[in-house]
Formats: structure tokens, sequence, C-alpha cells
């Protein structure tokens, strides 16, 4: 099988590279779990077989590299062989087509027979940057300003705080999720009971409404998942169900089709269960689930209460007062 360029993995090192924070760190953890858990550096019982066996070893991870290095270098240049066709077509961007050429790059091998990447110029930020300069000298002044508010809103983007628990809130629920599950907490009306309501969960479809009133969701579900291991049940007065992931390597931008969806880039892949949160995250979702409750059932959100609170406070210290007219904001 080729695992050249099989995505079959890449939640689960997306998992590894955000805990590691660097490539040296990540690099280190494959090379350890090799060192410890493989016979990848060799087995021998002799010096010359220790020897042997690494020497083996790094012409492997040699011959890897390279064959990567060579891949990643021929991606590159067919992008920017493209990206010249199309800009050859607009006679005002013709002047970018020289700027934005690429130069041959060339990758020696170090004095330990290793292949020398640190001199390799980034080809992607060296054509980007040209091409965004000859870009800004040669389309008008629209196009200009459009270039600027694409990368403002990708700073923006940046500053997006990470999603609470990986998920987030609708106006029906409140739900977060880890790589394998994601849970979903919706109010009901007061002393709900599990035989008051009808919930079909299927592979890509979830309903959910009361036998004798309305139907609180009936969406296509965003991706699939294992019906025999996905459940629900009620507490406090709020359906809490479990669904288990098809796909177990992969985040969801939302639970239902139709539902706002989070920043996958801001994904934190630690766990997410409610019970495994850090304090003041699982505060945080807890007051989220409260409020989305409240707000269902017609009552005040946990704010609007601290205001009522305070109100009530003031008009006990100043009885003199007339607060009959007074709005909370």
């Amino acid at each position: 099988m080729d695992f050249t360029n099989d995505p079959k993995f890449d939640g689960l090192y997306l998992q590894i590279a955000s805990q590691a924070r660097g490539i040296d760190p990540l690099l280190d953890t494959l090379f350890s779990f090799l060192r410890r858990k493989s016979d990848f550096f060799g087995d021998g019982n002799t010096e010359e077989a220790l020897q042997a066996g690494v020497k083996r070893a790094t012409e492997k991870v040699n011959e890897v590299l390279e064959k990567h290095v060579t891949l990643y270098l021929e991606e590159k240049k067919g992008e920017l062989v493209k990206k010249n066709a199309s800009m050859k077509k607009d006679p005002k961007v013709k002047t970018a087509v020289k700027e934005t050429m690429p130069q041959e790059d060339v990758i020696e091998l170090g004095e330990d027979g290793g292949f020398d990447i640190s001199n390799v110029p980034d080809a992607s930020k060296s054509s980007s940057a040209a091409v965004e300069k000859s870009a800004k000298d040669a389309t008008p002044k629209e196009e200009v300003a459009s270039i600027d508010a694409e990368r403002k809103a990708e700073e923006d983007d940046d500053n997006e705080p990470a999603p609470v628990g990986n998920g987030g809130t609708t106006d029906r629920y409140v739900w977060t999720q880890t790589l394998s599950e994601l849970s979903v907490s919706l109010p009901l009306l007061e002393n709900t009971r599990a035989k008051d309501l009808n919930v079909v969960i299927s592979k890509n479809h979830l309903k959910i409404a009361y036998k004798k009133g309305d139907t609180l969701v009936n969406d296509a579900l965003s991706k699939s998942i294992i019906v025999d291991d996905s459940f629900w049940t009620i507490e406090d007065s709020t359906l809490v169900l479990t669904l288990q992931k098809l796909n177990q390597m992969e985040w969801w931008p939302s639970p239902c089709a139709g539902d706002p969806q989070i920043n996958l880039q801001k994904i934190n892949p630690e766990s997410s269960n409610l019970s495994d949160l850090d304090g003041e995250t699982r505060q945080t979702v807890e007051k989220m689930m409260y409020d989305q409750r409240q707000k269902a059932l017609g009552k005040p959100t946990s704010e609007e209460e601290k205001k009522m609170e305070i109100l009530e406070r003031f008009k006990k210290s100043h009885p003199e007062m007339d607060f009959s007219n007074a709005k909370i904001n």
C-alpha cells in the first residue's frame, strides 16, 4: 500500500503536532517511537552489527526524505506553472510572470550523506509575495481593496478564540466534541420524560420531537455516525445526546448541516468531554447550557439574573426612589 499521499492519519498527526508544538519535538516523537518500540535502528549484538543497523536506518530516512523533497518541489512548481499560465491570459499582469518564475532548486548532499535542505528557498512564500506585489501594481484600485479586505479577514480569523469544548451553541442546543464522539445538550420543557419524546437517530439524520408537540430537530447530520453506539438520556430537563462518529479521525464543523459552523483551525485536540474539561472551560459550557435552557423556557439568562439581583440590592438601599418604570438592558 502506498502511503505517500494518504490523508488517513492526518487527524492523528494534527493531534500530535498540536501537543508537540514544533517540528523538532514532532520528529523526536516519531524517532523516539521507532527507537523504543521497533528494531528500526537494528538489533545487533556486536559493535559492527550496531553500526550497520544505524547506517541502514540513516540511509532509509534519507531515502524517504529525498522522495518527499522531490514530491514537494514538483507540487510547488506545478502550482507556479498553473498560476503563471492563468496570469498570461490577463495583459494587465504580464509583468508578474517574470517576477514569479521559479529558479531551479538544488538540494545538496551533506557530509553525513543526508540531504541538506536548510538553504532551499520557500517557493510558495517567495512566489506569493511576488504575485501579490505585481498584482497590486497592475490591477485596479477596487481589486487591490479586495485583496486587502481578504487579508484583514484572515487576520481576524487568527484572532478568533478557540471554540469552547471544540463545539459551539445554536438557537436550539449546546454541543461539544472529541475526535471519536459528539455530545449535544438540548433544553426541554420542565418534567419532560423519555416517553414524551420521539428521538430517531439514523446514520446521516437526526430527529427529536415531542410526541404531542413541536419538532425540535429534524435535520441531516454534518457527517455519518455509528447508530448502534449512539444514545441519549434526559438529565435535569435537558436531553443529552451522544453521537459516535463513523470516522473517528476528523472534527465536525457542526452537528447538523444547517447549523452555524465553527472554525476547525482553532480546534483544541485535548479531550472535550464535559467531565474531562478544566474547571473554567466546564463552567463556561455549563453556563451556555443553562442560558440555552432558560431561553427555551422564557426565563432570564444568567447575565439577566445578575442584573436583576443588582437592581434589587440597589432598590433596598434606596427605598425612597421609584423603580416602577425601571428597565433592564
